[in-house]
């Protein structure tokens, strides 16, 4: 797993890569942290590279988008695709995030 985030023009990009699975979920939670004080933000997460997330994963994308939420500011998840839209799907969360294919 692999989170790499810039900022441009007062709105954070972060790309997504390889696999979020209980082994490193924490670590991917606390990776996250940062874009947390962010929250007030646009933040866009690129999900084309991920194949894989774990609950716990998820968990730390939905603790993001409440606080985004909270601040006033926006998640959207991009290119979710394969293993991880169908993830999102089963779970229900397909209905909590905006996901741009």
């Amino acid at each position: 797993m692999n989170i790499e985030i810039i900022e441009k023009n007062g709105s954070y990009f972060g790309t997504l890569t390889g696999w979020i699975d209980t082994a490193v979920a924490t670590q991917f939670i606390e990776d996250l942290k940062p874009l947390m004080s962010k929250a007030d933000k646009s933040i866009e997460l690129d999900c084309a590279k991920l194949d894989y997330i774990c609950s716990l994963g998820l968990r730390g994308l939905l603790q993001l988008k409440k606080e985004s939420a909270a601040k006033g500011g926006k998640l959207v998840l991009t290119h979710v695709e394969g293993e991880v839209l169908k993830i999102l799907t089963m779970t229900g969360f397909i209905k909590l995030f905006d996901i741009r294919r």
